[in-house]
C-alpha cells in the first residue's frame, strides 16, 4: 500500500472532561484530522456523520463506559479501530474487550504522546487496508460477474490485416499509442474494426493483464449510461438497494472501451471531463471521490466525431481523447486488403466448421474486389461465411457470393446467350429489377430453392443421392423440401 495521508482520515476522541480533550488537541492537532466528543451519546451522534478510522474513548465515562461505546461503535462502524484510554488495571474486563473485537488496543494513563502516535497510525494503516481490501474483493467479484455476462471468445485479431499503406498507417499508429498512458479516440465508420483496434491498445499496453471492459453505450439510455459507468451509493435513487461499482471502477488498472457513446448528457459529459484530468469518479448519491486507473479507449463513427466537435463540452471532450487519434480506413478505401481479410475469415469459419470451403477462386476474388462494402469488414465476414456454406465443396465461386441489401452493386452479369431460359420470377434479380422491396428471409429460401433443384436435377430426383451429396439427413432434406414448396 501507498504512504498514507494521516490527516486524510478522521480521528474520533471521546471524554467526559474538557481537560483531557485539550490536552489531546494540543499533543494531536498537527499530526491528524481530530473531532471530539463530550461522553458516549455525544460519540453516538458523531458517528452517525462521520466515517472515523480510528476511535479513542475513555473508559470511566458516566452513563455509558468506553468499552461498552466501543461495542456499539463496532456494531455501526466495524472498520473503525478502536483504542481505550483507562487509568485502571482491570485485565481480565480488557481481556475481555479485546476478545470481543471491540476494543483493538488499549492504553495506560498516563499516555505517552510518542507512544499514542504509533498507536493512531497503525490504527489509521488498519483501517485502510479493510477498505482496501473491501475495494479489490468487491471489484473481483464485480469483474466476475462482467466476464460471465460478456462474450469472452478467444478473440482474433487477423481483422486488422492488410498490405495497404492505410492499414500501416494504423499499424503504426497502434505501435505509438499501445504502450503509452494516454487515452485513445478512434473513428471509423459502421463495420469496421473499431472494437479489435480497441484490445489491440489494451494488449499492447502494460495493462494487457488487467480488464478490458466494454459498454455498449447504446444499450443504456439517457441517465442509465451515467448510472452503469459510475455506479451509485444504495438510496442515490429509486430501485438502488444497494452500493454499486461502475465499469470504469471495474476497469481500474485496465481499459474501459465506449463504443458509439452518443447523446451523453451534461451530467456525464462533466463527470467524463472529471475522469480525464483528475483520475477521478464519483459514484452517483457519493459525496467522496475514488480515485481510479483506467484507461479511456473511444470508438465514433466519423458522423459522430463531426457532431461532437460542434458542441459545447463534447469538444473538450474530443480535444482530451484525440491526441494520437486512430483513424480505420473503410474498406473501399484498401481494395487491395479484401482479399487478404476474405481468407482470413474463411479460415476463421473453416476452424467452426469442417465441411465449409476452404479456398476462394480467381472470380469470386474478383467479385469481391469490384463490391464498394458499404458495410466494411463486417459484411464482408458475413458474405465470406454465407458463401462457404453455400459453396457445398472446397472452392467458393462468384454464384456462392451474396452481397448484402442496399449501398453499392457489383457489376451486374453479362446478358445472357441466345435460346438460354429466363430467370425464375423469384429471383432476387428479378424482383430487385422490378423494384419490389427485398426481404433477407425470402432472398435465402430462393438461394436455398435454387441449390436443392439443382440438386435433384445432377441425382435424377433420388433424394437418398441428394441428401448424400449436400451432407445433410434424409429428413432433413425431406423439411426442407416441404417448407420450400418443391413437390418431386
Amino acid at each position: 500500500m501507498k504512504e498514507l495521508d494521516w490527516k486524510a482520515f478522521d480521528v474520533l476522541v471521546v471524554d467526559d472532561e474538557e481537560d483531557n480533550l485539550d490536552a489531546f488537541r494540543f499533543a494531536f492537532r498537527k499530526s491528524f484530522t481530530l473531532h471530539y466528543a463530550l461522553g458516549g451519546e455525544s460519540a453516538l451522534a458523531a458517528i452517525e456523520r462521520l466515517d472515523p478510522a480510528v476511535i479513542v474513548s475513555d473508559q470511566r465515562m458516566p452513563g455509558m463506559n468506553g468499552i461498552e461505546l466501543l461495542q456499539r461503535v463496532k456494531e455501526r462502524r466495524p472498520d473503525a479501530f478502536g483504542v481505550l484510554l483507562t487509568a485502571y488495571a482491570d485485565l481480565s474486563v480488557l481481556i475481555e474487550a479485546v476478545n470481543s473485537g471491540a476494543v483493538d488496543r488499549y492504553v495506560q494513563k498516563p499516555w505517552d504522546s510518542k507512544e499514542l502516535g504509533v498507536i493512531l497510525r497503525q490504527g489509521i494503516t488498519s483501517f485502510a487496508t479493510v477498505r482496501e481490501n473491501r475495494r479489490l474483493r468487491e471489484q473481483l467479484a464485480l469483474y466476475a460477474g462482467y466476464l460471465e455476462r460478456e462474450q469472452r471468445d478467444s478473440f482474433d485479431f487477423g481483422e486488422l490485416t492488410g498490405e495497404s499503406a492505410a492499414m500501416r498507417l494504423v499499424a503504426m499508429r497502434l505501435a505509438e499509442v499501445a504502450p503509452t498512458s494516454t487515452h485513445v479516440l478512434i473513428e471509423g465508420e459502421p463495420g469496421s474494426e473499431k472494437e479489435v483496434v480497441a484490445r489491440a491498445v489494451h494488449v499492447g499496453s502494460p495493462r494487457e493483464e488487467r480488464p478490458f471492459v466494454k459498454v455498449t453505450c447504446a444499450a443504456f439510455p439517457a441517465d442509465a449510461l451515467e448510472r452503469e459507468l459510475f455506479g451509485w451509493q444504495k438510496g442515490a435513487f429509486d430501485g438502488a438497494f444497494a452500493d454499486r461499482a461502475g465499469r470504469i471502477e471495474l476497469a481500474h488498472g485496465g481499459t474501459v472501451y465506449l463504443d458509439e457513446p452518443t447523446g451523453i448528457t451534461p451530467q456525464l459529459q462533466a463527470r467524463l471531463l472529471r475522469l480525464l484530468a483528475t483520475g477521478e469518479v464519483e459514484r452517483l448519491g457519493a459525496t467522496e471521490p475514488t480515485r481510479v486507473d483506467a484507461r479511456l479507449v473511444v470508438s465514433l463513427t466519423p458522423s459522430l466525431a463531426g457532431t461532437w466537435s460542434r458542441t459545447g463540452v463534447e469538444a473538450e471532450l474530443v480535444e482530451r481523447l484525440a491526441v494520437l487519434p486512430i483513424r480505420l480506413p473503410p474498406l473501399r478505401e484498401r481494395q487491395g486488403d479484401v482479399r487478404l481479410l476474405a481468407e482470413h475469415f474463411l479460415q476463421k469459419y473453416a476452424r467452426r466448421n469442417p465441411r465449409a470451403a476452404t479456398a476462394l477462386s480467381g472470380e469470386a476474388v474478383a467479385k469481391l474486389a469490384s463490391y464498394a462494402w458499404p458495410g466494411n469488414a463486417r459484411e464482408l465476414e458475413n458474405v465470406i461465411e454465407r458463401a462457404a456454406i453455400l459453396a457445398r465443396g472446397d472452392v467458393i465461386q462468384p454464384e456462392h457470393l451474396q452481397f448484402a441489401l442496399g449501398g453499392d452493386r457489383p457489376a451486374p452479369p453479362a446478358e445472357a446467350a441466345p435460346g438460354s431460359p429466363p430467370p425464375s420470377p423469384r429471383a432476387p434479380e428479378a424482383r430487385a429489377a422490378a423494384g419490389s422491396p427485398i426481404d433477407l428471409d425470402s432472398r435465402l429460401d430462393d438461394i436455398e430453392r435454387g441449390e436443392l433443384l439443382a440438386a435433384l436435377a445432377r441425382c435424377s430426383g433420388n433424394k437418398a443421392e441428394v441428401a448424400r451429396s449436400l451432407g445433410v439427413q434424409r429428413t432433413t432434406l425431406y423439411y426442407r423440401l416441404k417448407r420450400l414448396g418443391i413437390d418431386v
